[in-house]
């Protein structure tokens, strides 16, 4: 990847609609060598997809909670039985596995906190493996979908 690659990966970051020759004239590139370029990036998987980001309450999803979860065993049966588990549960917007303790963290969106009750109780205490869950609520947003640095 180079500089000129760097710079369409920025653009496409900032507004992903451009088009390919909005994006030319931005990168400073015709607009075929450009169209080629964005092609082996999808490629080779730098740019994962393209998709609209929606506003959260905008869907009622006003209330937002960051979960940490301990699992009782870390085996790979376990392991790979709570990711299934996490993965069917559509208010988790993120979860990533982490080094120590906890061994997950989960972004969650609800739309108040009952709603959130609810799901604590009858879907992620029922996870598999699951010895803890500690929650945070989110106060605000400071940084959010911030483009990555290049």
């Amino acid at each position: 990847m180079d500089a000129l690659d760097r710079k369409i990966l920025t653009e496409l970051q900032q507004d992903g609609r451009l088009t390919v020759t909005e994006l030319a004239a931005r990168v400073k590139l015709s607009v075929s060598p450009c169209h080629r370029r964005v092609r082996d990036l999808e490629k080779s998987g730098a740019i994962r997809g393209y998709r609209a980001m929606v506003d959260p309450p905008a869907l009622g999803l006003n209330f937002e909670a960051l979960v940490f979860v301990t699992l009782r065993w870390e085996d790979s049966d376990t392991v790979t039985a709570f990711e299934e588990g996490v993965a069917d549960v559509p208010h988790v917007i993120q979860a990533q596995r982490l080094f120590g303790e906890p061994d997950y963290l989960l972004r969650v969106a609800t739309a108040d906190l009952a709603a959130y009750q609810q799901l604590y109780d009858q879907r992620l205490a029922t996870l598999p493996g699951v010895q803890r869950l500690t929650s945070t609520l989110v106060m605000k947003h400071v940084v959010d979908d911030r483009p990555l640095p290049q």
